[in-house]
């Protein structure tokens, strides 16, 4: 049973410098078919792709129910993953990867898209709920805490939408793929920041812009 600890602990876990070598598990959530790899439901998976270019990470053995690669980032020793389990399964993945590598969740981040966030956007957080995301839900349900790193990619339309199930679910326009790049850049920024500096260090810098206010029907 993983034990679930205080998100305090936690950023001290994470603020550790070169000195510690615990290894940090990333990982992505998504949805493994080709039809999803260009939606906003598969910003995880592109967050994982941005991070393992970096780092010159391959991600395609399968181990844990996801495809998974070793290597480093900023100095620091990662596993990148992308759970294949579908994203309402997600947490199950997690779970086996966590207790394969004896990890815990403080050792643990976990990005997904968020439509309650502008496109172009993303928050830092050192736990919390999963709000109305099922991949976050199954993760916390998995792992038993919702005490655990997570980046949060925003994808929010601009417009209203009919469906936003649907909206997540379509591929991205190519106006939106641009804007998503512009932002994984970001991201991949942040995650380095996390790993050297930690959480504290990471939300201060990224954190700080707020979405802007709608203006006021005249």
């Amino acid at each position: 049973m993983l034990r679930p600890i205080s998100a305090r602990f936690q950023r001290h876990v994470f603020s550790a410098l070169a000195e510690d070598k615990v290894m940090r598990l990333i990982v992505g959530l998504g949805n493994p078919d080709p039809e999803y790899q260009w939606t906003p439901h598969n910003l995880g998976f592109m967050a994982v792709d941005e991070l393992a270019d970096r780092g010159s990470i391959r991600v395609e053995r399968p181990e844990g129910k996801a495809l998974v690669g070793r290597g480093k980032l900023a100095g620091e020793e990662i596993l990148l993953a992308k759970p294949q389990t579908y994203m309402n399964l997600s947490g199950v993945s997690v779970r086996e990867l966590l207790a394969k590598y004896e990890l815990e969740p403080a050792d643990l981040l976990v990005m997904w898209d968020e439509v309650q966030l502008p496109a172009g956007t993303f928050k830092i957080h050192p736990d919390g709920s999963a709000g109305s995301h099922n991949g976050a839900k199954s993760v916390i349900g998995s792992i038993g805490t919702q005490q655990f790193a997570r980046l949060r990619l925003g994808c929010g339309p601009d417009h209203p939408v009919g469906s936003l199930r649907d909206y997540v679910l379509r591929p991205m326009k190519k106006a939106e793929l641009e804007e998503a790049s512009e932002m994984l850049g970001q991201v991949g920024d942040a995650v380095e920041m996390i790993l050297t500096q930690g959480l504290d260090a990471a939300m201060t810098k990224y954190n700080r812009r707020k979405p802007q206010e709608p203006e006021d029907e005249k």
